[in-house]
C-alpha cells in the first residue's frame, strides 16, 4: 500500500493501481468514458486528465499508477481546463441531435457535456459522417456517428467476449468502430457492448424508439434461463417490460448479462400469450372459462381418475423455469392426492440417476471461485452456449494461467486456450473419464479403481492427468450433455472417481435456472415413484404439467405429446397457447417470472428471490397462486399460504448448505457396449433453450437459432460417401427427418450432430439415438 493524497484527503491505495481507483475508493469522481472497472487501461478519451504534483502537465488518471506521497488535484484551474479541452475536441463532430437520440437521459457524454462542455461550438466545418453497422439483429449502429472511439466494445469483445468481432479501422478523425469484413456480431455477450457505449452508438435494436429512460420504472429481478442465475434490473413502461439490464452483483454476474438475458423479455408479449383460462370443448374446440370454471372441472376430473384407476395414475411434470415455491407446491398438491409422481427434470434420461445422488446435486463450489481454479475437467457440455457467464468466468482464469480441459463429443471452441481434449461417441464418454482416472492414478502413485482394470490409456488422456496430477485447486465438473444422457448415474460415478484420484472438486454444471431449487422442494419422485421420463414412456391418465413445453422440453418430445394425448386427462399451466393446445384439455395462464414472486437457486446454492416486475397480463395468475388454490378446491390440507415468502421459508428451513451433496453412491464402471450405427450428438441451442426464450423474435433471427444442420466430420462424410451441403434423410427408431448436410471436423468420428428444440428435428425423438444417414 502506499500513500496518496488526492484534493487534500489522504488515502492509502495498492501499489500499482490507478490513481481514477484510488479516488473511486475516497468517492472523488473523476470524468471519464474509456475507462472501465473490469476491461484494460487504454487511455485514448482523456477526459479523466488530472493535476498531478511535479508533473509538467495533466495526466491521465486511468493510466497513472499511485506512487508513494502522490499528490492529485482533480478539480484545479489546470485540471479542470484539461478536461474542458478534451470535451471541445470530443464535441467537435459529434451531432447535435441529443432529442432524437435513443441514449438521450442516459448519456455519458451528455452528463459531461454540460459540467465541462461550452454553450456554444467554435467549430464551424463539416461534421463526419459515419454509416451505420451491420452488427446483427440484437445491436442497432444507425448513430455510428456519434461514436467518441473509447474502444471499450472492442476490449470487451477480446477480454470478456473472447473473440475480437469488432475493430476500429482508419486513423485520425477517418477512424471507424466497425466489424470485420461485414461479419455480424454473433457473441452469447454481444448486448454488453450497449451498455458499455458511453454515447449513443451501439444501441438495442429490439428496444430502439420504444421508450425514454425517464419513462421507466427500474425493478429487480433474476434471470431463468441458466444455473448462474444473473441478476436483472427489467425496466418497465405500463406494466411491460421494455429492456434487460444487469444488476452489478459480483459473485454472480459481476456486471454482464448474456444476450439470452437481456433480450428475451421480446419472448413474452407473443401474439400466442395465454391470458384466459380455456377448457377444451367435446367437439375439441376451445373456448374461454372463468378461473372458478376452469379449476371445478380440473378438480372433478381429478377426483374421478383417483377413484376409477387410483393416484399412481397422476404425475405432476414441472420445468426448471419454474420457482422454488411453485415446485414445492406442485410437489405438495401431487402427494396430497396420494401421488409420488412429480419429476421437473424433462431432459433426463436415465431413470437411476436418483438412486446415484445423495444430495441435490451443484456446483461443488461458489460461482465466483471459477476465476481462481488452475485445472478444470468440463465434461460432456457445449460450455459457451450452456453456460456463458461461467464460461466467461474460466475464460479469465485461463489467462490466469489455469488449464481447462474438455471431454466432450463436439469440440466446440469456448474462445479461451484449451489445454487438452478427448472428443469421443457419447457411449465412450465413461471409458474416456476411466482412462484419465487411471492416468492421474498412475501420475499420482496411486491405485487405480479395480473398476477400471483393463483400460487402455490414450495419450491425450496422459497429457491431461499429468496437469491434474500437479493442480492445487483443481475441479471436474459435468456438463448439461453428460446429466441428460442415458448413463448420466455411469458418467457421474466415473467423474466423481476422476475427481477423488486428482484430489479435485466435483460439482455439476446444472440445467435450467432452478435446477438446485428443484431437488430442494422436493419436486422429484420418491418411495417409488415415476421420473419424468418414466411418465411419458407409459401414459398415465392425468397429468399436470407446469411451465414445460413437452414437445421442446422433453428428452423425447413426440413420445411426450403422444402420451399427453394418450392420458385420459392433461391440464397445463402455461403462459403460451402454442405450448399446450394440440395435447392439453385444460389450459390455465400462469405467470412467467417477470408477473409473478418467487426464488430461484442458482447452481452455487444460492437462494435469489424476487418481486414480480409487472402486473399479470390480461387474466393471467401467479403459479404458486393457482396451485395453492387447487389444494383449497381439492380441500387439501396445508395449502393456506398467504405469500409466496410463506411457501418459500418452508423449503429452506434450515438452510440449503447441508442438503447440498456431489457424492456419488453408484459405483466407477466401464462400459462395454457401443451401438452399432452412428451415434446422434444433441446440443439444444442457446438461443432454444425454454418456452420464453424461443418466443423471442430477436433471439431468432441470430445465427445461433439457425435451422438446424446434420453436421459431421470429413471422415464421417466420406465414409457415407457425402460432401457438405448434401442433402440427408436421417432416420432413427422414433422417426425420420430430411436435412443438409454440413462438414463439421469439431464432431467426434461416427457421430452426426443434430439441435434439439427445433419443428424440423423433433421427429428423431431421443437424444442420444442410433442413426441411419443416406442420401436423400
Amino acid at each position: 500500500m502506499v500513500e496518496i493524497t488526492i484534493d487534500g484527503i489522504k488515502t492509502e491505495a495498492p501499489e500499482g493501481s490507478m490513481v481514477i481507483q484510488a479516488a473511486h475508493k475516497l468517492g472523488v469522481y473523476i470524468p471519464h468514458f474509456c475507462y472501465h472497472k473490469k476491461l484494460s487501461v487504454a487511455a485514448n478519451c482523456r477526459m479523466c486528465l488530472v493535476d498531478v504534483e511535479k508533473a509538467p502537465k495533466a495526466l491521465p488518471a486511468c493510466a497513472t499508477p499511485v506512487t508513494n506521497g502522490m499528490v492529485v488535484h482533480t478539480r484545479s484551474e489546470k485540471a479542470v481546463a484539461a478536461q474542458n479541452s478534451v470535451m471541445e475536441f470530443l464535441l467537435i463532430n459529434h451531432p447535435l441531435d441529443c432529442p432524437v437520440c435513443d441514449q438521450g437521459g442516459e448519456c455519458q457524454l451528455q452528463d459531461l457535456a454540460v459540467g465541462y462542455g461550452k454553450s456554444a461550438s467554435r467549430y464551424q466545418e463539416t461534421k463526419r459522417v459515419v454509416a451505420p453497422k451491420n452488427m446483427g439483429p440484437l445491436i442497432s449502429t444507425e448513430g455510428m456517428q456519434r461514436c467518441i472511439h473509447c474502444t471499450r466494445c472492442v476490449r470487451f469483445g477480446q477480454e470478456i467476449g473472447g473473440i475480437m468481432e469488432i475493430g476500429m479501422v482508419n486513423r485520425g478523425e477517418f477512424s471507424e468502430i466497425t466489424t470485420f469484413i461485414g461479419k455480424s456480431v454473433e457473441s452469447e455477450l454481444s448486448g454488453n457492448v450497449i451498455d458499455l457505449c458511453p454515447v449513443g452508438a451501439l444501441l438495442s435494436r429490439p428496444y430502439k424508439m420504444s421508450a425514454r429512460p425517464w419513462e421507466l420504472a427500474r425493478r429487480r429481478t433474476i434471470s431463468p434461463h441458466d444455473s448462474l442465475g444473473a441478476n436483472l434490473i427489467a425496466q418497465v413502461k405500463l406494466d411491460r417490460v421494455k429492456r434487460v439490464v444487469p444488476f452489478d452483483n459480483e459473485d454472480v454476474n459481476e456486471c454482464w448479462i448474456s444476450d439470452r438475458d437481456r433480450f428475451s423479455y421480446d419472448g413474452l408479449y407473443t401474439e400466442d400469450r395465454l391470458t384466459h383460462p380455456m377448457i377444451r370443448g367435446e367437439d375439441g374446440q376451445w373456448r374461454e372459462a372463468s378461473w372458478s370454471d376452469a379449476l371445478q372441472i380440473v378438480v372433478q376430473t381429478i377426483n374421478m381418475i383417483r377413484e376409477e384407476f387410483g393416484a399412481e395414475q397422476i404425475g405432476a411434470l414441472g420445468s426448471p423455469l419454474a420457482t422454488v415455491e411453485e415446485l414445492s407446491l406442485l410437489a405438495r398438491l401431487t402427494r396430497a392426492l396420494g401421488s409420488e409422481n412429480v419429476d421437473f427434470r424433462l431432459r433426463q434420461a436415465d431413470a437411476t440417476f436418483d438412486q446415484a445422488l445423495n444430495g441435490a446435486p451443484w456446483l461443488g463450489m461458489p460461482v465466483a471461485d471459477l476465476n481462481h481454479v488452475d485445472r478444470v475437467v468440463v465434461v460432456g457440455s457445449f460450455l459457451r452456449k450452456d453456460h456463458p457467464l461461467m464460461a466467461q468466468r474460466l475464460r479469465q482464469a485461463a489467462k490466469r494461467g489455469a488449464q481447462i480441459f474438455f471431454i466432450d463429443s463436439a469440440a466446440d471452441d469456448p474462445l479461451f486456450p484449451v489445454a487438452g481434449r478427448i472428443t469421443v461417441a457419447p457411449s465412450a464418454l465413461p471409458n474416456a473419464l476411466a482412462e484419465v482416472a487411471v492416468a492421474v492414478a498412475e501420475a499420482r502413485g496411486q491405485a487405480a479403481s479395480q473398476a477400471f482394470a483393463g483400460v487402455q490409456v490414450s495419450d491425450a488422456a496422459r497429457s491431461i492427468a499429468a496437469s491434474l496430477a500437479t493442480g492445487e485447486r483443481s475441479v471436474v465438473l459435468m456438463g448439461n450433455m453428460a446429466v441428460s444422457s442415458a448413463q448420466a448415474s455411469l458418467l457421474a460415478a466415473n467423474g466423481a472417481e476422476l475427481a477423488r484420484a486428482a484430489g479435485a472438486k466435483f460439482g455439476f454444471l446444472t440445467d435450467g435456472g432452478n435446477t438446485v431449487g428443484g431437488y430442494l422442494a422436493g419436486a422429484t419422485p420418491r418411495n417409488g415413484g415415476r421420473t419424468a421420463a418414466q411418465m411419458l414412456a407409459e401414459p398415465l391418465k392425468a397429468y399436470l404439467v407446469l411451465h414445460a413445453e413437452p414437445s421442446m422440453d422433453s428428452a423425447n418430445g413426440p413420445q411426450a405429446v403422444q402420451a399427453l394425448k394418450a392420458s385420459g386427462f392433461a391440464v397445463a399451466l402455461t403462459a403460451y397457447r402454442s405450448a399446450a393446445e394440440d395435447w392439453a384439455d385444460v389450459m390455465l395462464p400462469v405467470a412467467p417470472f417477470t408477473e409473478t414472486s418467487g426464488t430461484f437457486v442458482n447452481a452455487e446454492g444460492r437462494a435469489q428471490s424476487f418481486k414480480a416486475a409487472t402486473a399479470p397480463l390480461g387474466d393471467t395468475r401467479p403459479a404458486w397462486k393457482v396451485l395453492r388454490v387447487l389444494g383449497n378446491f381439492f380441500e387439501l390440507q396445508g395449502f393456506d399460504d398467504e405469500s409466496s415468502e410463506t411457501v418459500r421459508d418452508a423449503v429452506i428451513a434450515g438452510g440449503i448448505e447441508g442438503r447440498l451433496s456431489n457424492e456419488i453412491k453408484a459405483a466407477p464402471a466401464l462400459c462395454a457396449a457401443r451401438p452399432q450405427g452412428l451415434e446422434r450428438v444433441t446440443d439444444v441451442p442457446i438461443y432454444r433453450t425454454d418456452p420464453i426464450v424461443r418466443r423471442s423474435q430477436p433471439l431468432q433471427e441470430t445465427i445461433a437459432s439457425q435451422s438446424p444442420r446434420a453436421r459431421m466430420s470429413a471422415a464421417t462424410l466420406q465414409q457415407l460417401g457425402l460432401e457438405s451441403g448434401d442433402a440427408v434423410r436421417i432416420t432413427s427408431a422414433h422417426g425420420q427427418v430430411s436435412l443438409p448436410a454440413q462438414l463439421d471436423d469439431t464432431v467426434a468420428a461416427g457421430c452426426v450432430r443434430i439441435a434439439a428444440a427445433f419443428p424440423e428435428t423433433l421427429a428423431l425423438g431421443a437424444a442420444e439415438a442410433e442413426l441411419t444417414v443416406e442420401r436423400a
